[in-house]
């Protein structure tokens, strides 16, 4: 399986995912077409700080820093994956990106910095998927104008969730888009 980079400065860019990952990046039409809808929300160039939480492979990550984002925490708890990480970033020669291995959850509990993006693709059947977006907005994680999109399956639905704005399917892929409510 091959992962590829379908925008921005590392544009056609392919990498070779080893066949005992467990995880399989984004599909590729579903990837593009979030990072279309994203094109209306932020500039990565401008709003340059992302969270990938679930990172899998990494696909989001590279994408997000072919893109011009400047400072990319990617979180990926199993030990294979986030070598693999580590390993792609050596490859495309950058610093902009902090592989971290270690639980999302824990993560997020102990996090103290703020996002303009953060996007979260946990295995579709984690039970605690459905706690994700309150965990984002209780720990503050995103900043005032910043976008979070909670990747799920279609059992899944987040539209009477105080912060949720929009959602997409492609196929199996279903996104669903949260910002901060403004304050009154």
């Amino acid at each position: 399986m091959e992962m590829r980079v379908i925008s921005g400065i590392y544009k056609h860019r392919h990498f070779e995912i080893p066949r005992t990952f467990k995880a399989r990046p984004t599909t590729d039409f579903a990837k593009e077409s979030l990072f279309n809808v994203l094109a209306n929300y932020l500039d990565f160039e401008v709003n340059s700080s992302a969270l990938d939480l679930f990172s899998g492979t990494g696909s989001i990550s590279l994408e997000l820093l072919s893109r011009g984002c400047n400072h990319v925490v990617s979180v990926e708890r199993d030990n294979q994956h986030h070598a693999f990480i580590c390993k792609v970033m050596k490859e495309i020669k950058t610093d902009k990106c902090i592989p971290i291995r270690g639980d999302v959850f824990r993560f997020i509990k102990a996090c103290h910095e703020t996002y303009d993006f953060i996007f979260a693709d946990p295995p579709y059947a984690l039970e605690e998927l459905i706690q994700i977006p309150d965990l984002i907005f209780e720990h503050q994680l995103l900043k005032p104008e910043g976008i979070f999109v909670l990747e799920h399956g279609k059992t899944n639905h987040f539209e009477n969730h105080p912060n949720f704005f929009e959602h997409r399917e492609y196929g199996s892929v279903n996104f669903s888009f949260f910002k901060r409510k403004e304050l009154k």
